[in-house]
This record gives C-alpha cells, sequence and structure tokens, in this order.
C-alpha cells in the first residue's frame, strides 16, 4: 500500500472521530464546499485555529451559486426569520464574506 502525504510531505496516520447532529453534519459539510477545501482539510484548519483561505475557483463558484439558490428559496418560503433559524442566518453570513473576499479579489 502507498502512503498518502499530505502537502507538507507528512503522512497523517492519525484519525480523529466524533458525532454530529444531521444539521451540524449539513452545516459542516456547507461550510467545507464553500471553502473550496477538503471537509478534512477544513476541520484540521478550523481546530488547530487556522486560517481558512477561500480561494475562488470554479467548485467554490458552484457551492455558492447552489447555496444561496437553496437558501432564496428556504427564505421565500420562510414568513419571518426567528430564532429557529440560526444555522440559516449563520450559513447567509459566511456566504456573503465569501462573496465580499472574491469581489475583492476581481478587484485588484
Amino acid at each position: 500500500m502507498k502512503k498518502k502525504c499530505d502537502s507538507k510531505n507528512r503522512w497523517r496516520n492519525k484519525s480523529v472521530a466524533f458525532r454530529m447532529s444531521p444539521s451540524e453534519a449539513e452545516q459542516l459539510n456547507n461550510y467545507a464546499k464553500l471553502s473550496g477545501l477538503t471537509k478534512q482539510e477544513y476541520l484540521i484548519n478550523k481546530s488547530l485555529q487556522k486560517d481558512v483561505i477561500v480561494t475562488g475557483n470554479p467548485r467554490v463558484y458552484k457551492a455558492l451559486r447552489d447555496l444561496f439558490r437553496a437558501n432564496l428559496e428556504e427564505l421565500q418560503r420562510l414568513e419571518k426569520v426567528s430564532a429557529d433559524n440560526s444555522e440559516l442566518i449563520a450559513l447567509i453570513r459566511y456566504m456573503a464574506t465569501i462573496m465580499d473576499g472574491l469581489k475583492e479579489d476581481l478587484n485588484e
């Protein structure tokens, strides 16, 4: 079996596991997709308090488009935003931050 190393030539052979609710897992999947990183890289960066730097690429743009479309449909369904929708609001804020960063990259 050939060993797979990360970008810094480290062999990652330790597993870390934990449980999440379905809504937490969905939120994690969305954040990882929007970052353009794998879920593993996203979790490593966040748990080691490293910045997650989003670089615009077709995968990130597709994830943003799909999530904006889904969230727009959800917001249209809601009559008013309440505390019960805090995960949706957090995701929309995260998406807006990414869009602002991508817009700045285009202007440079």
